[in-house]
């Protein structure tokens, strides 16, 4: 499966072709949706919605930040292959060509019988239809002594940003020959294989700058996505660098000593220079105040139209959500996103509804021009979204192709980014 700009470009818009708009919704008469997380999942479905409705829908689209960062490809920029400015997009484009109003604010409530969202400064939106993206929320308490101030010394950098350049600032600046030390988090979270891409291009960088470091991996589970893909990868550009070691042989994490760079388990203690420690996830935080998740902390939803199950006019996208097959990445979240806004769009205006068809692709840089990928189909089915078909590299294949799958993500993120910002 190859994945260019174009073709990517050309099949989210036969996805989500634009069909005609009654004559007789009037500027007065607009139905408002409002989506709150400017992200893969948020950013995308404001963009289609206000798209394909041709202004006959009013869209709101809440994100605090100014801009935002991606978390995919954010290893890259951690291992030298991208600029932080290259994962980082505004929301110019949304707001002049395609008029979404963006709200720089946080939203910290949703009145679900009054439909409105309140914002951090006291004011509120008004909805017909809500869609929900807010991307994940982290467990502080998944590992004793780890705290939010802890992340300040020990990043976790899973939420792309300021927690990214302290990463690389950490691993940059390690001293020679030190150790580096990754907590990997437990299952369910957000990119399956990206903790292990971070291992490659954090033991890229030591290659380069710092070739007597040492690498080790503390997991809480017993196998990880395209694990022989990687390890064999580890072996063959790093041998040596790399020690990951499962929960079965470690014990559990007993306690993070930010003061002393010490983590302790039940095989021992270990002693870090510098390291990344990423806790369990949950739903972004305004889902469980809307009462949007379950006793999993995600989101329950309708797998024909990401309709929350918990009211018939919000909707649930991306990493929040409990997707059945679909893991919880970025390439899922804009996938989502374009059955939500098909079905949000036929809600309100009476358009055409397509059946719901889901696909995802998981890029992973292991080395120069080494590139990894695992991925599928999806379809909607009664109890859950189900994958169709699937498919993931193999180890031994040769470098012109392992370059070729490098270089179709690059192609790719050009054109998810184009998908979901408009730039």
């Amino acid at each position: 499966m190859s994945i260019s700009r174009r073709h990517f470009m050309v099949g989210t818009a036969l996805t989500t072709s634009a069909l005609a708009i009654p004559t007789f919704l009037r500027a007065a008469d607009k139905p408002k949706v409002v989506v709150i997380g400017g992200g893969a999942g948020g950013a995308t479905a404001a963009r289609y919605i206000a798209k394909d409705s041709k202004g006959a829908i009013d869209v709101t689209l809440i994100e605090p930040q100014q801009a935002f960062t991606t978390c995919f490809f954010s290893n890259l920029y951690i291992g030298g292959f991208r600029t932080f400015e290259s994962i980082t997009h505004d929301y110019r484009t949304l707001e002049g060509t395609h008029g979404i109003k963006v709200v720089h604010q946080m939203a910290t409530g949703v009145d679900k019988a009054a439909k409105t969202v309140t914002l951090a400064d006291g004011s509120s939106v008004p909805y017909d239809k809500l869609i929900v993206s807010p991307g994940i929320s982290l467990k502080w308490d998944s590992f004793p002594g780890y705290t939010k101030d802890a992340s300040e010394v020990m990043p976790h950098a899973w939420q792309a940003g300021p927690q990214t350049q302290l990463l690389k600032s950490k691993v940059d600046g390690m001293k020679e020959g030190g150790t580096f030390v990754m907590v990997a988090p437990p299952n369910p979270y957000r990119c399956p294989p990206g903790p292990y891409e971070r291992v490659s291009m954090i033991a890229h960088v030591f290659k380069q700058k710092n070739p007597k470091a040492k690498i080790i991996v503390l997991d809480p589970k017993e196998k990880f996505s395209k694990q022989g893909l990687f390890q064999a990868g580890w072996e063959q550009h790093y041998p040596g660098m790399v020690e990951w070691i499962p929960a079965s042989i470690h014990g559990g994490i007993k306690s993070v000593d930010v003061a002393t760079g010490e983590i302790k388990t039940d095989l021992d203690t270990f002693k870090s220079d510098a390291a990344n420690i990423i806790p369990a996830q949950a739903a972004g935080e305004i889902a469980a105040t809307a009462g949007l998740t379950n006793d999993t902390g995600f989101c329950p939803i309708v797998p024909g139209s990401m309709q929350s199950q918990a009211d018939p006019n919000v909707y649930v996208l991306g990493d929040s959500t409990i997707a059945g097959d679909m893991p919880k990445s970025g390439y899922s979240a804009n996938s989502q996103a374009k059955v939500c806004a098909n079905a949000v769009r036929g809600e309100l205006t009476g358009s055409k509804v397509f059946p719901a068809k889901f696909s995802n692709t998981c890029w992973s840089l292991i080395a120069t021009n080494d590139g990894v990928k695992v991925g599928a189909s999806y379809e909607a089915k009664p109890d859950k979204i189900t994958s169709t078909g699937g498919f993931v590299s193999k180890t031994g294949e040769d470098a012109a192709l392992r370059k070729a799958t490098f270089e179709e993500s690059v192609g790719w993120y050009a054109g998810i980014a184009n998908d979901i910002f408009g730039a």
